[in-house]
């Protein structure tokens, strides 16, 4: 079934709204900070770790804690600004960004960070659902929006990539709070050219917001990662098994509940059409391939192959060449070719680039990991971008919020996933290497915990002691991100094959909509 069938008319739709690009190039700015906030806090892990002493586990909810509680609010937000309008919710949350990314800039210990990071989430869910939104009602030629679409995927693609080299740079002449402080200038600039540019748009008839479905989805959501975390990390266990049963409750009574209400937090009928279904989960499995390689290739580079965090971040730019090459391009693409071919093309891309990966050591040379990551940057630029315009152009545009919420939820969910789905696996093969003889058990304690642990512990061992417990740290790490590296491969390839079929005669849209 095409795109069209869900699609309202609009008499006006056919006008070019003067100033639109202007305007998309304020709004791309949130995406671009959003996004680049995900993926920083890979390179400043070190220097975090040695700082505020983290464990293993309060490490990696420092890393995810952000995208779970996006994840959890996006529907809700996305529908918020449905109601009380998009432009005055993006504004709202770029203030708040800015000011709770001071409190994560002057942490001082690892509770403080978690709680820090999952306000900025808070924060963060009210920008990246309203973006979208926003360019939903801004472009109604179709051709137009999908290169806006392209041009926002592409930045978030881009912040994703350039995140790293950002915090690189930052991280060599500042402290690792810096890479917080970047915030607050672009949102001052977001929210002062913003007023001026950004046309408010609403649902005319939203109906009230529904407090009930708004915590049935944060509980149903982060229940539900919450337990694929502690599965991965632990094994099966009472709390993980809770946290599931909690999740899938919540989330099955939330579904229960929309399909009641009169005006729904989230149509959950529009998931009855396999195309906007093969949409959402492609989506979703991009962006859980691509958040789970950045993250981890940046430690790889550091800790592993003994880049500096500039450099590091540098090794990681072929990604975001490659996501805003085929993001400017995929809707071009998908209209000359067709929708399932261009998201599957990309997702194998995808999953082939990450099965190369398997072969990692610790020696493995730039030339084959730049090639990966620009293949991995191509194959996510074209699948992401692709589903998020099949996803918009799906629904009427009094429910922009809503169907941008899905494609958000669907991005930040993924990207939680890929680092504590693969991260626990990466995590769960290096706490098993073996420590050299004559290394004390406090300091064999804190080496277990991280490989950035390992590095500082081994300060305190003689030379060739503390050579021998890196390098088996190295190797263990290493050994981990293969075998994440391969599951990631396998679930990519998977979603390959269900989106070639899922996909199956879906279409952009050609004509101004009148």
């Amino acid at each position: 079934m095409t795109t069209s069938t869900f699609r309202t008319t609009d008499p006006t739709e056919g006008v070019r709204r003067p100033g639109r690009w202007l305007a998309l190039s304020v709004l791309v700015l949130a995406v671009l900070l959003v996004a680049v906030d995900a993926t920083v806090l890979g390179l400043a892990t070190p220097f975090l770790s040695e700082d505020l002493e983290p464990t293993g586990t309060q490490l990696l909810w420092i890393g995810d804690v952000y995208s779970f509680v996006i994840a959890g609010l996006l529907v809700s937000m996305g529908s918020l600004g449905d109601r009380i309008g998009r432009k005055k919710l993006l504004l709202i949350g770029a203030t708040a960004f800015g000011a709770v990314s001071v409190l994560n800039a002057y942490a001082t210990s690892p509770e403080t960070m978690i709680v820090a990071r999952a306000l900025l989430g808070v924060a963060g869910a009210t920008l990246m659902p309203s973006t979208l939104a926003l360019i939903r009602n801004l472009f109604h030629d179709p051709r137009e929006r999908s290169l806006a679409i392209g041009i926002w995927g592409a930045m978030a693609s881009a912040g994703a990539a350039v995140g790293p080299v950002v915090g690189g740079f930052l991280l060599e002449h500042f402290w690792w709070g810096s890479v917080f402080l970047i915030n607050l200038p672009v949102m001052a600039v977001l929210v002062l050219v913003g007023v001026r540019l950004i046309p408010e748009s609403k649902n005319p008839n939203p109906g009230p917001w529904d407090l009930p479905s708004v915590a049935l989805s944060l509980v149903g959501m982060i229940g539900v990662v919450y337990a694929i975390k502690e599965l991965a990390s632990h094994g099966p266990s009472l709390d993980a098994g809770l946290a599931a049963l909690a999740g899938a409750g919540a989330l099955t009574w939330f579904v229960r509940r929309q399909l009641t209400l009169p005006a729904p937090l989230l149509d959950m009928r529009l998931f009855r059409h396999r195309g906007f279904s093969g949409a959402v989960l492609a989506d979703l499995l991009t962006i859980l391939g691509l958040s789970g390689l950045v993250f981890f290739l940046s430690q790889f580079f550091q800790l592993v192959q003994g880049r500096q965090p500039l450099e590091a971040g540098l090794a990681e730019l072929p990604a975001a060449i490659g996501a805003v090459t085929a993001g400017l391009i995929a809707g071009v693409a998908a209209r000359r070719f067709s929708v399932r071919s261009v998201v599957t093309a990309g997702l194998a891309a995808v999953g082939l680039s990450l099965a190369v990966l398997t072969t990692l050591d610790q020696h493995t040379g730039y030339p084959l990991l730049g090639a990966a990551l620009l293949v991995v940057g191509v194959g996510a630029g074209f699948a992401f971008t692709v589903t998020a315009d099949v996803i918009l152009s799906s629904v009427p545009k009094e429910q922009a919020g809503s169907a941008s919420a899905v494609s958000e939820t669907a991005y930040e969910l993924g990207a939680a996933l890929g680092i504590a789905v693969l991260g626990s696996i990466v995590t769960g093969v290096y706490r098993g290497f073996t420590v050299p003889a004559g290394v004390p058990a406090d300091v064999a304690s804190a080496a277990h915990e991280s490989l950035g642990g390992a590095v500082e512990a081994s300060a305190s061992l003689a030379p060739q002691t503390a050579a021998a417990l890196v390098s088996a740290g190295q190797e263990a790490f290493v050994d981990g991100l293969r075998i994440a590296a391969g599951v990631g491969a396998a679930v990519l390839l998977a979603t390959a094959v269900a989106a070639w079929f899922l996909l199956k005669g879906q279409k952009l849209a050609d004509g101004i909509e009148h």
